[in-house]
């Protein structure tokens, strides 16, 4: 069995965040990750891209969960 990439760890993580995230009209997808920075890039698009509780979903849910269990991320930035 082939060991799944980063990438593919980011992606699960976000699986699992994204029925809350959608049931609020919105979505979130992985465009980039910087393996250096330990930098994950999201865009966030829906009802999310122009919420103004965007910026506490992102730090507070998605960032939060992907720094406490993926420890190689570093930060999450919006784009």
């Amino acid at each position: 069995m082939a060991t799944a990439t980063m990438r593919d760890k980011i992606e699960a993580v976000i699986d699992q965040i994204r029925p809350a995230v959608r049931a609020d009209g919105g979505d979130v997808e992985l465009v980039d990750y910087d393996e250096g920075e330990g930098r994950v890039d999201l865009r966030l698009t829906g009802a999310c891209h122009t919420c103004p509780y965007s910026h506490m979903t992102l730090r507070a849910g998605i960032e939060y969960r992907l720094r406490n269990r993926l420890p190689e991320v570093k930060s999450v930035v919006a784009l």
